[in-house]
C-alpha cells in the first residue's frame, strides 16, 4: 500500500469508494450532487486550501482523506474513508492517512486538527478517540 497525493486520474475510484462506504455500508442517503468537494477535489482542496491523500494498493483506491485549512494554525478533517476490506490492525489504512495528513498539515504551519463527523460512524468515532483521547 501507499499514500499519495490524490490525482485527477483517480476521480471515479475515490467518488465510488466514498459513495459506497456513505450509502453501502452506513445508509447514509447522499449523493455526490450534495458533496461538492468531490466533483472537484483538486479545486476544493488545492495546497493553498488544504490537501487530498489517497491510499492505494496496486492500482485500487483503497482510502481518502482530506483537509481543508482554517484560519491561522487550524485544520479540519474531511472525507477519512476507507475501503471495508482494508480496515483494522493488519492493514492500518486509516493509521497511515492520518499520518500523512498531519504530517502535511505540520509542513504547512497548522498545528490544531478538527474533526467533525456523524453518529452513523461508530467505528471512526474508536479509531479517533484511540489516536487523540
Amino acid at each position: 500500500m501507499r499514500i499519495e497525493k490524490y490525482t485527477e486520474r483517480y476521480r471515479e475510484a475515490v467518488i465510488h469508494l466514498i459513495l459506497k462506504v456513505q450509502r453501502d455500508e452506513f445508509g447514509i442517503p447522499i449523493t455526490i450532487d450534495e458533496q461538492p468537494d468531490l466533483k472537484e477535489i483538486e479545486t476544493f482542496y488545492a495546497n493553498e486550501k488544504g490537501g487530498f491523500f489517497i491510499a492505494v494498493e496496486g492500482e485500487k483506491v483503497i482510502g481518502t482523506i482530506g483537509t481543508w485549512f482554517l484560519d491561522g494554525e487550524n485544520a479540519a478533517i474531511r472525507k477519512l474513508f476507507t475501503d471495508e476490506n482494508y480496515r483494522g490492525k493488519e492493514y492500518q489504512t486509516g493509521q497511515k492517512l492520518l499520518d500523512r495528513l498531519e504530517a502535511f498539515c505540520s509542513q504547512n504551519g497548522k498545528k490544531v486538527i478538527y474533526l467533525g463527523t456523524t453518529d452513523k460512524f461508530k467505528a471512526a468515532h474508536r479509531f479517533y478517540e484511540k489516536k487523540w483521547l
